[in-house]
Parts: structure tokens; sequence; C-alpha cells
């Protein structure tokens, strides 16, 4: 993990920042205010932001050179929280996400300067942002209470934040936006639970805890509207299949079995039995394409959900084609690689 975006900063200008903070003794959580939206149009305006920024960089630099691992949940959540915030800052968000995000920073600044504990590891959605992704939120939330939390600390705190970020986004602008965002929550929460799942290896940068029953890789295939053949697959979703069999090799791990859940988006109205035909042949497609790829058909079960388990809303979506967009996360077949020890 880096320790900020603002990679140019001197290591002066952070320690000068640390040694600020260390004498001022921060009480509050709401310390750091940054200039209301309509002030940002001068240079002073923005150059008193950006020293707010470089100060609680300081601060959460302070508490790593005071012996906080980088990997700490808590410390990588207010990296990120800050990360978030400045990179909307930037990009000139004029809604609350800025200050709201930098305040979630602060306040696990706070905590950590405080030696707080337990400190909360609940997530807010700061300015109102969309709750998206139920599935990954899960996936992170499963992490948690798993031994190899340890390893994925970092990868969780911020694959949290991203959900978020993406949720901001979807509020302001729709999918179209938040849909980068999601890819990095996505890649996060796959990373996550690769770094759990492997807990207990030799790490020169310190003690980790013992490895856990190893748990399952999950890959989503995503298919076009209405449709169900292997050539209606998005091939990017394909990719997630195969790091999953490439990651299974690697680490020479017994396959004990593949579940397959097909599922269908929303649409389609009244279709009830129609989409539950539909989330069976998708299952089916990627039956197929697993045994093609040399998984033995006979470890292989498949399921099939239809549209009651929707992981994207897209409430108020418009037009047509940006909604049937927005609900491509529905139009999966939810891929579950077991593995044996």
């Amino acid at each position: 993990m880096t320790l900020s975006p603002m990679k140019t900063r001197s290591f002066r200008t952070l320690l000068a920042a640390a040694v600020l903070t260390a004498v001022s003794g921060v009480a509050t959580a709401q310390q750091t205010q940054l200039n209301p939206q309509a002030k940002r149009i001068t240079d002073e305006a923005i150059h008193a932001d950006l020293e707010s920024y470089e100060a609680t960089q300081g601060r959460i630099q302070a508490l790593n050179d005071g012996g906080r691992p980088i990997r700490d949940y808590h410390l990588s959540k207010a990296q990120c929280w800050l990360d978030v915030s400045f990179h909307e800052y930037t990009r000139n968000d004029r809604s609350a996400f800025p200050q709201e995000a930098l305040t979630e920073s602060e306040k696990l600044i706070v905590d950590m300067e405080n030696g707080v504990s337990p400190i909360p590891t609940d997530t807010a959605l700061v300015n109102n942002a969309k709750y998206l992704r139920a599935d990954l939120w899960q996936r992170l939330k499963v992490i948690h209470g798993t031994p190899g939390f340890a390893c994925a600390a970092q990868k969780v705190a911020c694959g949290e934040v991203e959900l978020v970020h993406a949720g901001n986004e979807f509020n302001q602008q729709q999918w179209r936006h938040s849909k980068p965002y999601i890819q990095i929550a996505e890649d996060l929460v796959n990373e996550a639970e690769t770094a759990a799942r492997l807990c207990g290896v030799a790490d020169p940068s310190g003690p980790v805890a013992p490895a856990p029953a190893p748990g399952p890789l999950i890959a989503n295939v995503l298919f076009e509207f209405d449709r169900d053949g292997y050539k209606d697959i998005r091939t990017y979703s394909l990719e997630s299949v195969d790091r999953a069999l490439a990651t299974i090799s690697s680490e020479q791990r017994e396959l004990a079995g593949v579940t397959l859940v097909g599922h269908a988006d929303r649409m389609q109205g009244n279709g009830f039995d129609y989409n539950q035909a539909l989330s069976e042949r998708r299952a089916k497609t990627v039956r197929e394409l697993l045994i093609g790829r040399g998984v033995a058909a006979d470890k292989i079960r498949y399921e099939y959900r239809g549209d009651t388990q929707q992981v994207q809303q897209c409430d108020g979506v418009k037009p047509r084609a940006a909604l049937l967009e927005c609900l491509l996360p529905n139009r999966r077949v939810e891929v579950r690689f077991e593995l044996g020890r």
C-alpha cells in the first residue's frame, strides 16, 4: 500500500505536519474543514485546502512512524478515505463528498491517536451514497470474520471505501461514472479473498495469523440482456474464471467441487418462469464452459434463482439502454470454486 496519492510531497512537509499534530493534541474528529464549495475559486482557498490534506496525510504518516503497521485495517481505511476525498476534490466535485470522506478519515485518525479500542469497523455511506453491489459488501463482511483477515485487512478497508465512492458517483452521474470504481472494488474483493486464503505464509514484515481453512474462489460470468449462450458472455468476465483456475493450479490446491448459481435481471416484467428458465440455461452454459476448461463434470453442480437475488437495483436509471447496462451484474452465473486443503 502507498501512503498517499499525493506522492510528490516532500518528507520535510510530512514531518512538519506530524510535528504540528503532536504539539496541538488533536481531540475532535472534525478539526479539518475544507473551504465551502463556493469559495474554491481562488488560489488562496485551494492552497489552504491542499495544506489541510497534507496535514491529514502527515497524521497518518505519524501513526505509521509510531508503530501502527501499514496493513492495519483502520490505518488503511483512513488512508483510503483520504485518497477518495482528494481524488474527488481534484475532479472539482462540488458536493459534500470530499468533506465527508475527509471527516471519516479524520475520525479514524483521532481514534488511533487517542488509543481507542475497539475502533468501529462500520462504513458510512457518506453524502447519501447509493448502496451498490450487495454481493461485494457481503463478501467483504465474511472476510472480517476469518483468521485470514489479518492479511486481508488493507484490501478489505479500501474495498469498502471504493464501494461508497462508486455509490456517490452513481447518485451524481449514474452507472457510467460509477462503473470504474465498482471495478476497483471488485478487484480489491478478489485480492482480499486471496490474501485471506494465503494467510499464514511467512512474511518478513511481521507475524500473521495461522492459515485458515481455504475458502471458495468466486467468479461471476456476465451475460448480455435476454441471452444465455457462450457467445453472449461478456468476454472480460471470463477473465475472473481463468484467474481462479490459474490460482488453484499455482497454489496446488485440490478442487473439491464447483457450484454454479444462475441469475437473471429484473426485466421481462411478469416473467418469473421465463427468468427462472433463462437463469438455468445460463448455468448450463457455464457448466459446459468449465468442462471445456478441464474441470471434471462430476465436480460441477448448478442451481438457478431467476430474478430473485438482484445485486444491483438501478432505480430511476434511464434511458432503457443505460438501465440494461446498469443491470448487467444481475445477469450472472456465480461460480464458486470450493477448495480442499
